[in-house]
């Protein structure tokens, strides 16, 4: 796993829910009829998918705001055709989501790592990337930053992505709903590798991802209420409920964009003929 650590990354937080990570206590698995397994005294969860089924699990905890971190080893070899989800999801139709999706492939071709971010049910704002590292052989860590002015997506402490609040431009940013963090494996050979051109090889199956490691510094929300102070979301100076990117985050955020970006929907004019989004061009 890398070492390397950015100074916005590694203050001293303000911790409004942070313990050690225990998956009995923390999460629950929703799906998979038995696919998911939780061992190692609650440190170690496994998602396996074969023909019949995937699996997945759940939060026991809904955040507003919060800096989610997981340690996660995904499917080796010929993934192809399957998808392992880390996400942060709130309820109904007109839900908030803020995704890390990785797309599996064939034996030595490397994942796809696709973001997004989703607020009230609307979302077209993909980034895909392709990693630095092979992400099958080690755990390694990603995380969600969620605070009133930013979301930041990171990858052992790289940046990767910054998606700003731009409400001042009529870009929507998710604030009001409470989300959990959800994760699956799955299969979506219809679409996940090349487009769908190349399917899942289910004579490899079970396939297995493994996790560790999940951090929740949130604030939390129940019963109406939030664990955060005033129940506003506005952190100490120095805290990840204020935090931003310094210059050498953002430097090495740019380092990440040039080399592995391989898709920005802020760069698609085709896909946007009438014009870009607004928070593209204020970007």
């Amino acid at each position: 796993m890398a070492s390397s650590c950015f100074l916005p990354l590694c203050l001293s937080l303000t911790v409004i829910s942070s313990v050690s990570a225990n998956f009995q206590r923390d999460v629950e698995i929703t799906w998979g009829d038995g696919r998911g397994q939780i061992t190692n005294n609650g440190e170690l969860l496994t998602l396996s998918l074969d023909k019949s089924s995937g699996s997945g699990f759940q939060s026991k905890n809904e955040y507003l705001f919060g800096k989610i971190d997981m340690q996660m080893k995904l499917v080796p070899g010929n993934s192809a055709g399957t998808v392992t989800t880390l996400y942060l999801k709130s309820p109904g139709t007109t839900w908030d989501e803020i995704d890390f999706e990785f797309l599996g492939n064939l034996s030595g071709d490397p994942y796809t790592l696709h973001t997004n971010v989703y607020t009230q049910g609307k979302g077209d704002k993909e980034q895909q990337f392709k990693l630095w590292f092979d992400p099958t052989a080690d755990f390694h860590t990603y995380t969600i930053l969620w605070n009133p002015q930013r979301i930041i997506f990171t990858v052992d402490g790289t940046p990767i992505r910054e998606f700003k609040n731009m409400e001042s431009v009529g870009t929507l940013f998710p604030k009001n709903q409470p989300m959990r963090m959800y994760s699956s494996l799955w299969n979506a050979d219809d679409w996940a590798t090349r487009g769908g051109l190349v399917k899942t090889d289910w004579s490899k199956a079970p396939f297995t991802a493994s996790y560790r490691g999940f951090n929740q510094e949130a604030c939390v929300w129940s019963n109406g209420k939030s664990s955060c102070p005033n129940g506003s979301g506005q952190g100490t100076t120095g805290s990840w409920l204020s935090q931003e990117l310094d210059s050498t985050a953002q430097e090495r955020m740019r380092w990440v964009q040039k080399n592995y970006m391989i898709y920005n929907y802020c760069t698609d004019t085709k896909r946007f003929p009438q014009g870009l989004p607004k928070e593209c061009l204020a970007a």
